[in-house]
């Protein structure tokens, strides 16, 4: 019990940096560009302790959830001190707000890579599309004979080919197998030797047919690979490429999803693909910890750092995604009336978008509740 909870905490923890990172990345970002950072924040809820440093008030709030950087001039809608007016947000160009914004997602990003690269030369990468080679695991007896024994089959022989076709994986293996009968010849790489045994294939009864057998089974490709420290960078990159792609496919499918959340609530089976809260994401990495296997705390942690990162660039409000999509939007307007050689119009309107915003804040009040209920009466867990 005392790992489980152990995990759970750590899972928390770094939940929180991760959080505490993505505004940090929006603060850098910000003071870089010459804007004015108000307030900056890890944590919400009442304010355990406050220091002001120039123009920013850094603290520390009660709750470790997430934390907040407050930018002057974030929208129109902010007031606005009489030193504040020229380094507002608003005012600036719009690849700097492109950037201040997209900081916070990348800092995900990063993060992800930083504990994926440190699994790659460390306990190794998740073999996510793993392929069976041709090396023999073992060999057995096909009822009263063994041929691959009697052949002289040793495990760790990688079988090149059979009966003259050629067997680059261990399907083509099985499929050369099931087409023979009697002796038949098997190339194989023993060491730096290359050997071509006579075995005689069996025939038996399956699926109302017969096939050849011959009593060998193959060596299962590992769970994980590791990497040298050079290897391990373009490893990471690659590995982090598809876990983005992953997150993405994910996001697109979580709409058709919530139904399988609502009726786990009721108490149907929860399936692994059905969407998950903050809450069971730390549910499982406290069942990685009491288990022992740090490789999964990690790749739940690295994983859900990208799908916050994929999340938080969708454009929709309030969203940094979002405010990206505001700022172009303004910026391909503008482009379009100076090709008409109309002049440019000011920032977007906030109090139009406000309907819409709070309409998205509720649904995702909701989906959110819906989660976490299901995590707690019906949680995922690992197999």
């Amino acid at each position: 019990m005392l790992a489980y909870v152990t995990g759970v905490v750590l899972f928390v923890a770094g939940l929180c940096l991760s959080l505490s990172i993505h505004e940090l990345g929006h603060l850098l970002t910000a003071r870089a560009f010459g804007m004015r950072v108000r307030r900056f924040f890890v944590g919400r809820g009442p304010t355990l302790f406050s220091i002001r440093r120039g123009h920013t008030e850094y603290g520390l709030k009660a709750l470790p959830i997430g934390g907040f950087c407050e930018i002057a001039g974030m929208t129109t809608l902010d007031d606005l001190t009489p030193d504040e007016r020229d380094r507002a947000m608003w005012r600036q160009p719009w690849w700097k707000r492109t950037a201040v914004m997209a900081a916070g997602p990348v800092t995900h990003v990063f993060l992800a890579a930083a504990i994926l690269y440190g699994m790659a030369v460390s306990t190794g990468l998740p073999n996510l599309n793993p392929v069976t080679e041709p090396v023999v695991a073992s060999t057995s007896c096909v009822g009263a004979t063994c041929p691959a024994a009697d052949a002289g089959l040793r495990p760790g022989d990688r079988i090149t080919a059979v009966a003259g076709v050629g067997t680059p994986l261990w399907t083509d293996v099985l499929a050369a197998v099931r087409a023979a009968a009697g002796p038949t010849p098997v190339t194989v790489q023993r060491g730096s030797a290359t050997l071509t045994l006579t075995v005689d294939v069996a025939r038996v009864s399956r699926d109302g047919g017969a096939v050849g057998m011959i009593g060998a089974t193959a060596t299962p490709p590992p769970a994980y690979v590791n990497h040298g420290p050079l290897e391990a960078v373009g490893a990471t990159v690659t590995f982090t490429g598809d876990l983005l792609h992953r997150a993405g496919t994910q996001l697109i499918a979580f709409p058709q999803r919530i139904p399988a959340v609502i009726a786990a609530i009721g108490g149907a089976e929860r399936t692994p693909d059905t969407p998950i809260s903050m809450v069971g994401a730390s549910r499982l990495g406290g069942e990685a910890v009491e288990r022992g296997l740090w490789e999964v705390f990690l790749m739940l942690l690295a994983g859900l750092n990208l799908f916050m990162a994929v999340f938080n660039l969708l454009p929709l409000l309030p969203l940094d995604g979002g405010h990206i999509m505001v700022v172009w939007y303004e910026r391909l307007r503008d482009t379009i009336r100076r090709w008409r050689g109309r002049p440019a119009l000011g920032p977007v309107d906030f109090t139009r978008l406000y309907p819409v915003t709070m309409a998205l804040v509720l649904i995702g009040g909701a989906v959110m509740l819906l989660t976490v209920t299901a995590d707690v009466v019906n949680p995922v867990r690992l197999s």
